[in-house]
């Protein structure tokens, strides 16, 4: 069996700008120059040197031929949110889409990989942890591809619940029908050809090339993040409620150091959990393994296993009805409604002066509670100097960073150091998977 190609989504806006080094054709027309480019959007169409077109396929004419994209937003509604030049290769696809032009780049797997990896990891990462993410990077998109296949045969998928009382909504893969997987922290990490600077990076991809984990004879869905503060949590806890017997809930440690896992569902042995900090692997201050998971950009974030916030009265009740558009008007309580298995809130009630609301899950729960994301969702709330039953301040105290679904990014580095292979890695986090080989 071949590879397969994969789509991923890049940029989109009223107008595209782009380079070209080398030669590129789009229908009977061909491309060659340096100079830049811009695509717009006009009249559900796509306006490109004068004329209209319902799409535009540019096609590498050798494998040299390269192409930059201008003003990519890389970690979008993140706190580091910026813009950059990117370079890639393949082909570029641009599509209309609901008022914009969308920049999409067609390439093989092995070499979206290669990015991949080297997107979410540096050039200084072991081999065996690269070789570990890259396992678990390919069967994630593939099984990406198989689902938004079932997408299109059962089109009701939803992301939502909702009543009078409750909003809850994950955040999954509702947003990307014109291609298989954006290129930002919503899915993988994924920035061309200017990321690839790391031999290591192509080696651990060229090692396992078409290695997939599975779990009875079907592809892994195969979830990380980057710090799960200790514990890692389960699929339904974050996004639609299937379980998969192979992301079960567990300490960050190796099976043959394995502590008693406590209940974390129970608020009491939540709150206790949070405010300590427990001899865990992605427990480290060691800056070798972290500049291996954390690239330039993620180095602004310095505390990431547990962390803090504080509130005023003002600046909470704001940023909720900000982000959620209702206002509550003072925010009197935050109340846990329901957590997962690493302690991480799935449904949090607000009650204010003026409404109530129960939100989940995890994401939504971070969306609304910062002007980016909280680091994660597994957080226990203090409330401050309270004057007539409304509190003048509110502290989140919390563990880790990302939904911490899956493997540990920052885990896995520290058991890559310690000299684990890439297998022991995959199946300390994925536990009864198989990897096999598939083309």
């Amino acid at each position: 069996m071949k590879q397969e190609s994969v789509r991923v989504g890049i940029v989109s806006g009223n107008c595209i700008r782009f380079y070209i080094n080398g030669e590129y054709r789009f229908g009977n027309n061909r491309l060659k120059s340096f100079k830049e480019f811009s695509i717009e959007y006009k009249d559900g169409k796509i306006h490109f040197n004068g004329e209209l077109y319902n799409e535009l396929l540019f096609e590498p004419v050798n494998e040299e031929a390269t192409f930059c994209l201008k003003d990519v937003i890389i970690g979008i509604s993140f706190h580091w949110e910026r813009k950059d030049d990117q370079w890639f290769s393949g082909k570029l696809q641009v599509l209309p889409a609901e008022g914009k032009v969308v920049a999409i780049n067609i390439l093989p797997v092995e070499e979206y990989l290669k990015s991949v990896i080297s997107s979410e990891m540096s050039a200084t990462a072991s081999l065996e942890f690269l070789k570990a993410h890259a396992v678990i990077s390919r069967s994630w998109l593939m099984a990406q591809i198989e689902k938004n296949k079932q997408l299109h045969i059962q089109p009701s998928y939803n992301t939502v619940i909702q009543n009078q009382d409750e909003y809850i909504r994950w955040y999954d893969r509702e947003d990307h029908q014109l291609f298989d997987v954006c290129a930002d922290d919503h899915c993988q990490r994924y920035q061309g050809l200017s990321r690839i600077v790391s031999p290591l990076a192509n080696q651990s991809v060229e090692e396992t090339y078409g290695e997939i984990l599975t779990y009875n004879n079907k592809i892994c869905d195969t979830r990380f993040s980057k710090c799960c503060g200790g514990i890692t949590e389960e699929f339904q806890y974050v996004w639609e409620p299937v379980m998969h017997p192979y992301l079960s809930s567990l300490p960050d440690i190796p099976e043959d150091q394995q502590i008693k896992q406590p209940d974390l569902t129970i608020e009491d042995e939540a709150g206790k959990w949070i405010r300590s900090s427990p001899d865990t692997c992605c427990n480290t201050t060691d800056k070798k393994v972290l500049s291996q998971v954390l690239n330039d950009f993620d180095r602004e974030t310095t505390d990431f296993y547990r962390w803090q916030v504080t509130y005023t009265q003002q600046e909470l009740s704001d940023l909720i009805a900000k982000r959620s558009g209702f206002d509550f008007g003072e925010i009197i309580d935050l109340i846990p409604v329901e957590r997962g298995k690493s302690g991480r809130l799935v449904k949090l009630k607000i009650s204010g002066t003026k409404r109530t609301r129960t939100i989940g899950k995890e994401l939504e729960i971070r969306r609304i509670l910062s002007e980016s994301h909280l680091y994660s969702s597994a957080f226990v709330i203090d409330k401050k100097d309270i004057r007539k039953g409304i509190p003048q301040s509110f502290t989140f105290t919390g563990a880790g960073w990302g939904h911490g679904v899956g493997l540990c990014q920052i885990g896995a580095a520290v058991m890559g150091e310690k000299g684990y292979t890439y297998k022991e890695i995959l199946f300390h986090y994925f536990r009864n998977a198989e990897i096999i080989k598939k083309y």
